[in-house]
């Protein structure tokens, strides 16, 4: 596994666990706009 380094105030997509829908946003949207489930940062890897 890599290692990724964040900076804040970066923009990352964040990709919703449900419907797929992507947001490119400084900081996690908590939960999609669309269906309401939870996003993650695409750019931290799955365990």
């Amino acid at each position: 596994m890599r290692d990724i380094e964040t900076t804040p105030g970066e923009e990352s997509p964040y990709e919703c666990f449900e419907c797929g829908n992507i947001i490119v946003a400084e900081n996690n949207p908590g939960r999609c706009p669309d269906c309401g489930e939870p996003m993650r940062n695409r750019q931290m890897p799955l365990e």
